[in-house]
């Protein structure tokens, strides 16, 4: 079928298709649009090589991160917390307590790594058995014919 019939990417997802990238260079594995707990879908989650969860927010504009009022719910559910932007975003206006990553369509950099908070056991398990699911899950659709997110 090719690309004809598919939808062109908003800016917020060429941005986490270039966090995902930087992330695979990395060992990391992750998932968009996930959903951590009810009431909760992040942009990216990511799986690192040693069990570590890291989330990443993608923001495409001012209006989108001052439209977000949910984000500071996600620290709980990730090791590290992440801002992911483009080169001309107004990095100022983000918390500077989390990490910063300036991405484009291909590729992202970590301007500044977020400091580590813990997940505790339990959750950390249960995280990581929702994600392995999920990525299954959305394997088999896709093999099916029938991939969302």
């Amino acid at each position: 079928m090719g690309n004809k019939f598919r939808k062109p990417l908003q800016p917020g997802q060429l941005i986490a298709r270039g966090v995902a990238r930087n992330l695979r260079s990395l060992g990391y594995v992750s998932l968009e649009e996930f959903v951590p707990t009810r009431g909760l879908r992040v942009d990216i989650m990511a799986l690192g090589p040693k069990g570590e969860l890291w989330i990443i927010e993608c923001k495409s504009s001012r209006a989108d991160f001052n439209s977000d009022s949910k984000w500071e719910n996600y620290l709980e559910w990730s090791d590290r917390f992440f801002w992911a932007v483009d080169e001309d975003f107004p990095t100022k206006i983000l918390p500077a307590e989390n990490g910063l990553i300036i991405a484009d369509a291909y590729d992202a950099d970590i301007l500044r790594d977020s400091p580590l908070h813990p997940v505790a056991t339990a959750r950390r398990k249960s995280l990581i058995h929702k994600f392995a699911t999920k990525a299954a899950e959305r394997l088999h659709n896709f093999r099916d014919g029938e991939f969302t997110i």
